[in-house]
């Protein structure tokens, strides 16, 4: 009889000890975009690298590249519900959850990668990823997605007034519709997994985003011209669900917290080693390259001008403050 108890009672420790184990392994689906070969994409498999190793396998992440979870809009709503742990997205999508996130989509913001890294890393970047645990979200780190540049099938962009009549997809946000009309183009905002099927079918004569993603996914098919206009920088937030986050033992956040903030300096690294590398294939591919000349430019940031004091207002001016100040010591 005895026996038979400590059998049962030592059955009953292994079910135990395996129920635990069971509820200590979870697994991260991450989400994006882009596709594989993508930088983005390169910063995610190495935070999955990561977190694997140092969780010991209890902790495994599954990628979802290539927009196969959806839109950017889809994952957010997905990340607040629960039912996607994690997605990495242009930060300035996020300002319809918290305004104050339209402020890294305004024109010419950023002079380069350097004053953008200093930012986002610094209190400013902080500070509104905080904003988003009201909203279900937990930002981890921002990923460098670059500056953007314009495409399109019709001509070569060699002064501003080129720009004019042509339909260009924008991200379905009101700073993006309002700097195509700025420019007398006709903005689209459409998600991204329908960007490329727009180009092809002519419904759209072009659209915007950095190098890295044109190459990757594979534009040039589809596009005659790009002129490297970089209008806009994009950080990219990662974000975990909060509803995941609470979930987790502190020991399995900080595992998380810190395989993002490792795997966002290889990201950056990545993403600026491929941007000559993207533009070389491209021009292989058939697209031709323009630079707007010095005084363009200067009349591409006028045009722009009066969209960033709109939006300024409906921003918040103490936070476009804020972010100036910033940079003003960064420029030092």
């Amino acid at each position: 009889m005895k026996r038979l108890m400590l059998k049962t009672l030592v059955a009953a420790a292994a079910f135990a000890a395996l129920g635990a184990q069971a509820q200590d392994t979870r697994t991260i689906k991450f989400a994006t975009q882009n596709p594989k070969g993508h930088p983005l994409v390169m910063g995610m498999e190495k935070f999955a690298e990561i977190v694997t190793a140092k969780s010991g396998g209890k902790l495994k992440v599954n990628l979802f590249p290539g927009g196969t979870l959806g839109s950017d809009q889809a994952n957010v709503s997905a990340i607040q519900g629960g039912t996607l742990e994690m997605a990495s997205m242009n930060s300035g999508i996020l300002a319809s959850q918290v305004k104050e996130f339209a402020v890294y989509d305004f024109p010419f913001m950023f002079g380069s990668n350097a004053e953008a890294e200093a930012i986002v890393d610094g209190p400013f970047g902080k500070k509104l990823h905080d904003k988003l645990k009201d909203k279900g979200m937990i930002g981890l780190s921002y990923f460098e997605l670059g500056f953007r540049d314009i495409t399109n099938s019709k001509r070569p962009i060699t002064k501003v007034e080129d720009l004019a009549g042509l339909k260009l997809r924008v991200i379905p946000n009101p700073i993006n519709v309002d700097w195509v009309k700025a420019l007398d183009a006709n903005p689209t905002p459409l998600p991204f997994p329908e960007v490329y099927a727009a180009l092809e079918q002519k419904a759209i004569d072009g659209q915007e985003n950095p190098v890295t993603v044109i190459n990757a996914n594979k534009f040039y098919e589809v596009q005659k011209h790009v002129v490297l206009s970089h209008h806009q920088y994009n950080p990219q937030s990662v974000l975990i669900s909060k509803k995941f986050w609470d979930s987790l033992q502190p020991a399995q956040q900080k595992i998380i917290a810190d395989a993002a903030v490792e795997a966002t300096k290889f990201q950056r690294q990545a993403a600026r080693e491929q941007v000559a590398i993207a533009l070389e294939n491209m021009k292989k591919n058939g697209m031709q390259v323009t630079e707007l000349p010095p005084a363009e430019l200067a009349k591409l940031r006028d045009k722009m001008r009066p969209v960033t004091a709109k939006h300024a207002v409906t921003v918040g001016q103490d936070v476009v403050a804020e972010l100036q100040a910033e940079l003003a010591k960064v420029r030092k």
